[in-house]
């Protein structure tokens, strides 16, 4: 008898284990099953805007979930994660690739631009820029309007006179950027004589505003700008390269998922200055998601 129960618990265990190997073995097919692509974004309403968009047009055009990895840092957060694997893919900008994670020089030709950081990205990370988007968001000066007419000033170097007046408020990564001030101090010859405050990018529009600084880092797609009566001043001496933005994807996310580079594509050129303007004002000023947002614009494009 006691033989015989030894040799039924033996039964008994071998059995738990088959079942456990067919679970396993289904949950690893299950897993494998599943499709699944990590977009991020940095911390500004245009990305959040932009990943979204790419995000809502995946799913709907595909059977493949998004993994949301939104307002992660700057630059180099979202770069280093997608060298790593944490992400798939976020939108990027030709200048940004070229001169803050490349460290070249600033060049004005969009095309060659594109054209080097796409070269070179592919050759050096195994990372694809796929097309444009259509709309150029560089960086810019900007001042309250009625200040800037007040003291003549339309352009960067007719600050040179008001550079010991003015207050600067600039977001940390324009304030080590060599494409923002550390650049342009250079390039222009001249620095503030009172130091920059180093502000969120969310709050250096209202600080403008309400008078708190006197000049600030922008970006010339922000809708804030006209709606504040805010003006940007004119990159007289070429400082700035042009930031067409643009889907960055891992090469490897594109050969398990080669569909995806059709889907974001059809993006290329749909979304111009005057229309991320308007997008980026409905959820900075109107308050509304980004999320019910990038649905309305795809809609209304009939992309989705």
């Amino acid at each position: 008898m006691k033989n015989a129960a030894v040799i039924l618990k033996g039964v008994s265990i071998l059995g738990i284990l088959f079942l456990l190997v067919i679970y396993t073995g289904c949950m690893t097919k299950n897993s494998n099953d599943t499709k699944s692509v990590s977009i991020g974004s940095k911390h500004f309403t245009e990305q959040e805007i932009l990943a979204e968009i790419m995000a809502v047009l995946i799913e709907e055009n595909s059977d493949i979930t998004v993994v949301r990895r939104f307002n992660l840092g700057g630059t180099m957060v979202c770069f280093n994660a997608l060298k790593t694997g944490e992400l798939d893919l976020y939108a990027e900008y030709t200048g940004t690739g070229l001169v803050n994670i490349l460290k070249m020089k600033a060049v004005n030709d969009p095309d060659k631009v594109y054209r080097t950081v796409k070269d070179i990205f592919a050759e050096k990370y195994d990372l694809a820029w796929l097309k444009p988007f259509g709309f150029n968001n560089t960086y810019t000066l900007t001042m309250r309007k009625a200040d800037a007419e007040a003291s003549g000033i339309r352009k960067i170097s007719d600050l040179i006179p008001y550079k010991d007046k003015l207050l600067p408020g600039f977001d940390a990564e324009f304030m080590q950027r060599p494409d923002g001030y550390p650049g342009l101090r250079k390039h222009y010859g001249f620095e503030f004589g009172k130091k920059p405050r180093q502000m969120d990018p969310g709050l250096m529009y209202k600080a403008l505003q309400e008078k708190g600084v006197d000049i600030i880092d922008g970006f010339s797609t922000d809708g804030r700008i006209p709606a504040y009566n805010f003006v940007t001043l004119l990159d007289d001496k070429n400082f700035f390269p042009p930031y067409y933005a643009t889907p960055l994807v891992r090469n490897e996310t594109l050969s398990i998922y080669p569909e995806l580079k059709e889907i974001l594509n059809r993006l290329s050129g749909r979304i111009s200055t005057e229309e991320i303007r308007k997008l980026n004002y409905m959820v900075d000023k109107e308050e509304k998601r980004p999320s019910a947002v990038a649905k309305e614009f795809l809609k209304s494009r009939g992309l989705i």
